[in-house]
């Protein structure tokens, strides 16, 4: 019944994530198209602190309250849980306001001083009004998450997206002409209305549920003691976002300096950027969509088996989840290295953007494992190694950015994130397997997968040089390497029945 929870959670949110990230390429195609790579990033440099916000205010309290709210609800103390989610909003509310007013009264400064580029300081003002939204949005979110409710988080994620583009499209026609400012302030007010649109379905939802459900029954945990539960979980979880957004920020802003100290003009350096993370760098994260819902389901899911000693379903839990990380992240890892131009073509309409997809292709394995690693981490309370194995990845890739870029440019970029990943995912298989004695298995999580892989997308590649190239045929050819793959992945054993039946939740 627990698996069979997880893997319905999981389907909702993966369709959500998977709808929202497909309009989000709908949204960046047509922005790329109105405002340029150059407006593109411009964008990406004030995306950087949208994260930061959302990690200061409201990322340690998501998790936080799912936890709790996973613990309590299967001890049936419902009345704890709907102390935990107000006195995590009343808490959450607080920071946000103070955060809000500072960025809007500091905008200017951050604008020149920090992100180094004027133009922003609009955009950052405007941002301000969305941060108290998206931050009390966030703690509802992780109320259901914590009881795998996952409807309502999956259709307020659709919700934000089709607001944000809705704005983009009513906002452009009036704002892009009037200069790339304007532009990216065009694309901050649809953050505001989807965030805002996004927390009055939650809050709704919420209070429906709770009505529903009856969840009345008075509390046993004092507000004392519920404050210091929260605060004692939040606080790490919460450093760890923000000292994650800060590096990832610091790296962001660095990365168009550096090219210009390899030689690019400062048009160039930022139309660069523009394309790598507002272009490349989604695409490359699609099919992660199914590895980030199946990790906010495993939060709850290892936090209540935790909570009853139930050491055999961690045990099954841990091993098909990494076992299908890697089968879904060699076999993206596969058709990104061979066919990178087909599919900026396909997306973009831009086979040029083809070489900066081939080398992030190889990172696949590596960036959805530490998806996965958060979720199974978070689920055993493993905050604090998740905090210094997080800044020791990004101080690997800051320090190539810094002193790889400005001489051998982009190359330098990829190799630092490569070994910055590669270290943290040694470090966290091995925490793994020191809290549940499971073992990777390097011949069934990577060999076969990368023999099914290359095997399918070879016979791909061929059929596609023999026959006459559209959009349409590649699609059609995408479809079959996949069942392709998963026909080989079939014949090497990695579909096992065991694995089949604890994933579907027949295996108790």
């Amino acid at each position: 019944m627990h698996r069979q929870k997880l893997l319905i959670g999981t389907c909702i949110l993966a369709s959500a994530n998977f709808i929202t990230k497909f309009m989000g390429f709908f949204y960046r195609i047509f922005m790329s198209k109105f405002i340029g790579s150059e407006g593109m990033g411009l964008y990406q440099l004030i995306l950087p602190l949208y994260t930061l916000s959302w990690s200061i205010t409201a990322a340690g309290f998501t998790t936080t309250i799912s936890r709790l709210t996973a613990a309590e609800h299967i001890k049936g103390e419902t009345g704890n849980i709907g102390r935990i989610v107000k006195q995590s909003v009343y808490m959450c509310l607080s920071i946000s306001i103070v955060f809000s007013i500072l960025l809007f009264c500091f905008s200017d400064e951050i604008s020149i001083h920090i992100l180094q580029e004027p133009r922003t300081a609009l955009s950052l003002r405007f941002l301000a009004f969305a941060i108290p939204f998206m931050a009390i949005g966030s703690c509802l979110r992780g109320f259901f998450m914590g009881l795998q409710q996952m409807v309502v988080p999956a259709l307020s994620q659709v919700l934000e997206q089709t607001l944000r583009i809705g704005a983009i499209f009513l906002l452009s026609g009036f704002f892009v002409p009037k200069g790339l400012s304007y532009a990216c302030l065009a694309a901050v007010c649809g953050i505001v209305l989807g965030e805002f649109g996004s927390f009055l379905y939650t809050f709704f939802g919420y209070l429906h549920f709770k009505h529903r459900h009856k969840f009345i029954k008075r509390p046993i945990l004092s507000s004392t003691a519920c404050t210091a539960m929260i605060l004692a979980m939040m606080i790490p979880l919460a450093t760890t976002r923000i000292m994650d957004s800060l590096l990832g920020a610091v790296e962001n802003i660095l990365i168009p300096h550096k090219l210009e100290a390899f030689g690019y003009t400062s048009t160039d350096a930022l139309s660069a950027y523009g394309e790598l993370t507002g272009m490349v760098m989604p695409l490359l994260m699609l099919p992660s969509a199914i590895l980030l819902a199946f990790s906010v389901s495993l939060v709850p899911e290892i936090s209540e088996a935790c909570a009853v000693s139930q050491h055999q379903r961690l045990q099954r839990t841990v091993s098909v989840t990494l076992l299908f990380t890697s089968i879904l992240g060699i076999g993206s890892a596969c058709v990104f290295a061979v066919f990178p131009q087909e599919i900026c073509y396909i997306i973009y309409n831009q086979s040029n953007l083809g070489k900066l997809l081939f080398p992030l292709a190889f990172l696949c394995p590596l960036i959805y494992g530490q998806t996965t690693f958060s979720g199974l981490l978070n689920g055993f309370g493993e905050q604090f190694f998740l905090f210094w194995s997080h800044v020791l990845s990004s101080l690997i890739s800051i320090a190539f950015v810094w002193f790889g870029v400005p001489i051998y440019g982009l190359s330098a970029f990829y190799v630092g994130w490569f070994c910055g990943l590669f270290v943290v995912t040694i470090l966290s298989l091995q925490k793994l397997k020191q809290r549940t004695g499971v073992t990777f298995s390097f011949f069934d999580c990577f060999i076969k997968p990368l023999l099914a892989g290359a095997a399918a997308a070879l016979l791909t590649r061929y059929t596609i040089q023999i026959c006459t190239p559209s959009k349409l045929f590649f699609l059609a050819s995408f479809c079959g390497m996949g069942i392709l793959y998963l026909f080989f992945l079939y014949l090497l054993g990695c579909f096992s029945k065991a694995n089949i039946q604890i994933l579907c939740g027949r295996k108790n």
